[in-house]
């Protein structure tokens, strides 16, 4: 009898718990990543190293993205389009994207034209997306992460990896430890 009575508060219990939970997981509010992550470009990278040097950044990021993609969608929907994100990436680099399968032109850093799909696919040999490519002001590649960030805080992480020259002396695996053991010890 007294579990007859319980049954209906239970559910109204574990609705507001679930309500409550899917209010806390939302993100923030959203902002387009199309309009304030990436960068306006003609697709001429040498050009774009020019400017990204003049504006004082430490490099460029290409988002090397595919339409199907769920990962690509993923980042898109829950990590480019949030706020301190699309900051941080914008005080530090010029951030492009490209589609793998792209048939509009783009100039390499060395000034060759091509096809999107090449610049992706021959010269920087992207198999699977997505990948997050970091360039340095010469058009070196200096750092690679492939397929979607755990979310927002990993993927801060690997900005400052790169801004902060971690790459250098250090894998980003390696990287995520050494942080995660100073804040254990």
């Amino acid at each position: 009898m007294h579990m007859k009575r319980l049954l209906p508060l239970i559910g109204v219990l574990l609705g507001l718990v679930w309500s409550i939970n899917a209010v806390a997981a939302a993100p923030a509010e959203s902002r387009d990543p199309y309009k304030y992550f990436f960068e306006n470009s003609f697709g001429d990278f040498s050009e774009e190293l020019a400017r990204a040097k003049q504006a004082g950044k430490k490099g460029l990021l290409i988002f090397f993205e595919l339409d199907e993609c769920p990962f690509c969608h993923r980042m898109k929907e829950t990590v480019l389009n949030q706020e301190n994100v699309q900051q941080y990436f914008k005080q530090h680099f010029l951030s492009f994207a490209v589609d793998i399968e792209g048939a509009t032109e783009v100039v390499n850093f060395q000034r060759k034209n091509m096809l999107a799909k090449d610049f992706a696919v021959k010269e920087n040999r992207v198999r699977a997306t997505p990948v997050f490519a970091f360039f340095d002001l010469e058009g070196k590649a200096i750092a690679r992460f492939t397929g979607a960030t755990t979310g927002v805080e990993e993927f801060l992480l690997l900005g400052q990896y790169v801004a902060d020259g971690h790459y250098k002396k250090l894998s980003f695996p390696k990287f995520k430890r050494s942080l995660q053991s100073k804040k254990s010890g």
